[in-house]
């Protein structure tokens, strides 16, 4: 079973990752889901496995979307940031785009 983070951790991370990072998602979106183009994207949730998203198509049509943790399981607070921006690295390098410093 994967380790489930705590609620203000998990509020946590959703707030920022849906305020301060939206073009972030988009781009995990692309690179890991099947809508090539998708018009938003919010994280929903993650636990010790990986993160989940909610994509929307400039249709309308929303899919939900689940990645692995590129390092593997982790279980620690500071993981989770690690493991966020490796999925940014990898939609970077997948899409072609040069990643911004982190």
């Amino acid at each position: 079973m994967p380790h489930a983070f705590d609620d203000q951790t998990v509020t946590a991370v959703l707030g920022h990752m849906n305020s301060d990072h939206t073009d972030d998602n988009i781009l995990i979106a692309r690179a890991f889901g099947d809508s090539p183009a998708p018009e938003s994207a919010r994280m929903t949730g993650f636990d010790g496995d990986g993160g989940d998203w909610v994509v929307t198509t400039a249709g309308g049509e929303t899919a939900e979307l689940r990645v692995p943790w590129p390092g593997g399981p982790i279980t620690a607070r500071p993981e989770v940031r690690r493991e966020v921006v490796a999925l940014y690295d990898e939609a970077c390098r997948r899409l072609g785009i040069t990643p911004r410093p982190h």
